[in-house]
């Protein structure tokens, strides 16, 4: 990743030692905004000039949710927010979302919010990953009773799962979509049923229109552009910084389409 920072590049107030400034909205009054301005604090949007990898490039927004491993508390609100969002979907006259019987982390941004999702709520988890020669366990043929499940070479599930169970995926942020197809594959061919994967921060760059085409449903808590409208209203970040982003969004949203 490359950054130059502007001067709306930082994250806003915080208190000593990562405490947050406002005290989370209780259950009944679950808000995703408070949740998006609490990122805004936490340092998790910034602006500049950010490239990674080959999906976001010469973004001038850049988001990074792993600052939420430092924030119990938002963490945890965040995977509250995610329980909130699917059970309402389940409760519609016709269901946007199936019901499911463990949730899966995607590597790696995802793995704290599936694990807090799985603590809070009391649902299983797994995750997809794949195994390098350096990495596979190897017993020997008098032990091959004891071998470790998933501890081979190549594509593997860690966790307890029994084919034909329904998962719901995990992913902290969605920008084309690349990360959550291939665990939803991974899934797929361990005989697993995925219908319905949720972020945390959707780019609205094409992720949803690519997992589509694979039959997965997209569930988001916040949208990126209803994010940077949020800053600019409170006056977080200045209209130009807004329209910069925008334009960019904008703009990838076109060449994908």
């Amino acid at each position: 990743m490359t950054a130059q920072m502007g001067d709306n590049g930082s994250a806003g107030p915080r208190r000593p030692g990562g405490q947050n400034e406002d005290a989370p909205p209780k259950d009944e009054e679950l808000d995703n905004l408070w949740l998006a301005r609490e990122l805004f604090r936490l340092g998790a949007i910034r602006f500049g000039e950010f490239t990674v990898g080959r999906t976001t490039v010469n973004s001038p927004v850049y988001v990074d949710l792993r600052v939420l491993v430092g924030s119990p508390t938002t963490l945890q609100y965040a995977s509250r927010l995610i329980r909130q969002e699917t059970s309402a979907e389940q409760l519609r006259r016709r269901p946007t979302c199936d019901p499911f019987d463990i949730v899966a982390g995607v590597p790696f941004g995802g793995l704290h919010l599936a694990t807090a999702y799985s603590l809070y709520n009391g649902v299983p988890m797994v995750y997809a990953r794949k195994r390098t020669p350096e990495q596979a366990v190897h017993v020997g043929e008098a032990d091959a009773a004891a071998a470790v499940p998933a501890s081979g070479e190549g594509a593997a599930i860690q966790g307890n799962f029994l084919p034909g169970q329904r998962v719901l995926v995990i992913d902290d942020l969605i920008t084309s979509g690349g990360s959550i197809a291939a665990t939803v594959q991974l899934l797929h061919d361990a005989g697993l049923r995925v219908r319905d994967a949720v972020v945390l921060v959707d780019r609205e760059q094409g992720g949803a229109e690519r997992l589509k085409e694979q039959g997965v449903r997209l569930h988001s808590i916040l949208k990126l552009p209803i994010m940077l409208n949020l800053y600019m209203s409170l006056g977080m970040i200045d209209e130009a910084t807004y329209r910069r982003s925008i334009d960019y969004l904008d703009a990838h949203r076109r060449r994908r389409g």
